[in-house]
């Protein structure tokens, strides 16, 4: 793959934008994605460097949840807050992998990413419900680097 640009279209990144506007819509949690070619060091040490670099350690609830994909090197890491990590079953992120894993696999790459993020979204909403004084504290977009 040649460019980041080239991953996925602009209507599919609009469709997984629209997703995580649907997860987060009844929780305080925040979702992100990042994207990038590659990474000179291991993945899960390079996404707790970009989920502090976009600031989803400042949620109030310490509920973000990052997916992180490094295109190039086919590896991806999805990273959870400390909050959520402390609610959520212990295989829940490794069964949100494999559910996201299995479509990779077919080349359904925008369709694994919307699936992620709306499981996380469900526990995001289970233990951190929407609230009337919340707010979206972190922009729904696709970051990439």
């Amino acid at each position: 793959m040649s460019k980041i640009e080239d991953f996925l279209s602009l209507q599919e990144e609009e469709q997984i934008i629209a997703a995580i506007r649907k997860a987060e819509s009844h929780t305080s949690g925040e979702i992100r994605v990042h994207i990038e070619k590659h990474t000179e060091i291991d993945a899960y040490e390079r996404a707790m460097e970009v989920f502090h670099f976009l600031k989803m350690d400042t949620t109030k609830l310490r509920n973000g949840v990052l997916i992180y994909l490094a295109i190039d090197d086919k590896n991806f890491v999805i990273f959870g807050d400390q909050g959520i990590n402390d609610v959520v079953a212990n295989d829940f992120w490794d069964s949100t992998r494999d559910i996201m894993l299995d479509r990779f696999k077919s080349g359904d790459f925008k369709q694994g990413l919307i699936e992620g993020i709306l499981k996380a979204g469900q526990q995001l909403e289970t233990h951190f419900p929407w609230e009337d004084l919340d707010k979206n504290e972190l922009p729904n977009r696709i970051s990439k680097g």
